[in-house]
């Protein structure tokens, strides 16, 4: 009779059928013991073009170490990742959303073809995130996900410092504020070393959903990247999933509807990413949970922004941890029941005992109380109209404004866009247009960090409004509505925007709408001709035939719902 423990392994190692493969464990370290004892797969993005995931590979060693102490055999596993920080503003950054699908699928790969019994999947930069939680999702094996941790903030002339601050000095640079000696000393100094962007940008906010979505163990994704306590926590995460595995404990008991809302719930309170709605529809895609984008605007306009973080605030991730840890938010929710305080988490405990047991840092005011806080809605709306018939989504966290009508400024590429910027011809009160940058038509819907910080670096972030089929960066802050659906690409409506047509936005109506008859967007849909494709073959053009609409999460799988 095979242990439970063993379902997929043992029909791998065990038989005399199964010698040449066990031959082949061997030839690499694994003994005869071993091979008689549940695989586990420990998966991670190690590359060496960003500090998000470079300490991966020692966080790995460490999780192996608890696997083993708790019985299992771990076998590593290393898949891809792309810098967005890197990529940003460059072709390369099409490859970044792509990159979230071909982690998935490799990661699956992995496990399948070595029958793994449980995962543990350590990420760290944005799309490495919510591949972790779509993997175990889709694959259903037990299994949590570690985040490797935020980088600590830089310092410049005195003051805390992020990547934010560079991508907004470019702009300001541009406009003539900075010198080339400032730009260097403070891109020398952003960055200290390991750890993801420190913001509330996409990586801490969805480093923040997977613990309230109870696939991370509660308080382990906050620890920065270089304390010590990480590896401590890697050793227990390796234990954990023995555990998980010895129960039968599976993704999908965990990531339920109301842990999907509890997510969606710690997004609009500490003002996150807009990519948070992309990544969250697309974990709940392989849970099989359905999720509609509507549920984030009904969340959202009962949540209030609680987290005091940037880009819209004062302080980084490292700051929360100090503070005592995003439970904190929990617990603030909890007052109001704004989430279900029995969502389970991987580690055995459930949302209001994670809530009920956090420790708060005397006089902190990072995480304020509810009673008090810094809005009284969440930091993002969705919004339909004749622009975005399929959805879009704004953030509203870190500027006043939910109302703006302008004259369109339409650019077919984000590089367009970034050039009339540096030149200074954007001019106050254009309401920006930048389409054929979505999921199919980009491909790969490119966020526009380098567009809406030039624009706030050169001063024009209160002044102007940008709308855009492809998608933003955490870090970026003002009146930006992106992941307008239909995209251009595939024949919406942003597509038949011309130059000098007035658009508007009604945050309060939940509308996104350009002021020209149907009769006259009828004629225009006429005229329309679908741009040829940017790619012909490769892995962008296989993307770009396979994927979603932003509104579905931009997903690559055929749906379970």
């Amino acid at each position: 009779m095979i242990d439970k423990t063993r379902r997929n392994s043992a029909v791998m190692t065990e038989g005399p059928d199964r010698a040449a493969a066990r031959s082949f464990l061997k030839s690499v370290g694994f003994s005869s013991e071993d091979l008689t004892k549940p695989v586990v797969g420990v998966a991670h993005m190690w590359i060496e073009t960003m500090p998000c995931n470079f300490n991966q590979r020692m966080l790995a060693a460490k999780v192996k170490e608890g696997i083993r102490a708790a019985g299992g055999m771990p076998v590593e596993v290393n898949t891809i990742a792309v810098s967005d920080a890197v990529a940003m503003g460059t072709e390369g950054m099409k490859a970044s959303l792509v990159s979230r699908e071909i982690i998935t699928d490799s990661i699956e790969l992995a496990a399948r073809g070595h029958s793994f019994d449980a995962l543990v999947v350590i990420v760290g930069c944005d799309k490495t995130i919510p591949a972790g939680a779509m993997v175990l999702a889709r694959m259903n094996i037990p299994g949590l996900v570690l985040y490797s941790g935020s980088i600590a903030p830089g310092k410049y002339r005195g003051r805390d410092v992020t990547i934010q601050d560079v991508f907004e000095a470019v702009g300001a640079h541009a406009a003539g504020k900075m010198t080339d000696a400032d730009l260097t000393e403070l891109e020398d100094v952003a960055c200290p070393g390991a750890g993801a962007c420190g913001g509330q940008f996409t990586a801490n906010t969805m480093s923040t959903t997977l613990e309230f979505l109870g696939i991370s163990p509660a308080g382990f994704n906050g620890i920065p990247a270089t304390h010590p306590r990480k590896a401590e926590v890697a050793v227990e995460c390796g234990e954990l999933v023995m555990h998980l595995l010895n129960n039968e404990i599976r993704p999908r008991q965990i990531m339920t509807k109301a842990a999907f809302e509890n997510a969606i719930a710690s997004v609009a309170a500490t003002a996150g990413s807009t990519n948070g709605v992309l990544h969250l529809m697309a974990i709940a895609h392989e849970a099989g949970v359905p999720l509609v984008i509507e549920d984030f605007d009904r969340i959202a306009e009962q949540t209030p922004v609680l987290a005091d973080l940037k880009p819209g605030g004062s302080y980084v991730a490292t700051d929360v941890f100090d503070a005592g840890g995003v439970a904190l938010v929990a617990r603030e929710l909890l007052k109001r029941d704004l989430i279900d305080p029995d969502v389970a988490n991987v580690d055995g405990s459930n949302q209001g005992e994670i809530a009920e047991n956090v420790s708060e840092t005397p006089g902190q005011r990072v995480i304020r109380p509810i009673e008090e806080p810094i809005k009284e809605t969440g930091g993002i709306a969705i919004l339909r109209g004749n622009l975005a018939p399929g959805g879009c989504v704004v953030k509203l966290a870190g500027h006043e404004r939910n109302e703006f009508r302008g004259p369109a400024r339409v650019f077919d590429s984000e590089e367009d866009c970034f050039a009339a910027v540096q030149s200074l011809s954007i001019r106050d009160g254009d309401f920006i247009v930048i389409r054929y940058e979505g999921p199919a038509g980009g491909p790969g819907m490119r966020e526009m960090l380098g567009v809406t910080a030039a624009l706030v670096g050169a001063g024009m972030g209160d002044s102007v409004a940008l709308m855009t089929d492809g998608r933003f960066s955490g870090a970026t802050h003002g009146l930006m509505v992106g992941h307008v659906a239909p995209e251009a690409y595939r024949g919406g409506p942003i597509g038949l925007v011309r130059d000098g047509d007035m658009i508007s936005i009604d945050v309060k109506r939940r509308t996104l709408d350009v002021e020209v008859s149907e009769s006259e967007l009828e004629e225009r849909r006429k005229q329309w001709k679908a741009p040829e494709p940017r790619y012909e073959s490769g892995v962008m053009a296989k993307y770009a035939a396979l994927v979603s609409s932003a509104s579905l999460g931009a997903v690559t799988a055929p749906s379970k719902l």
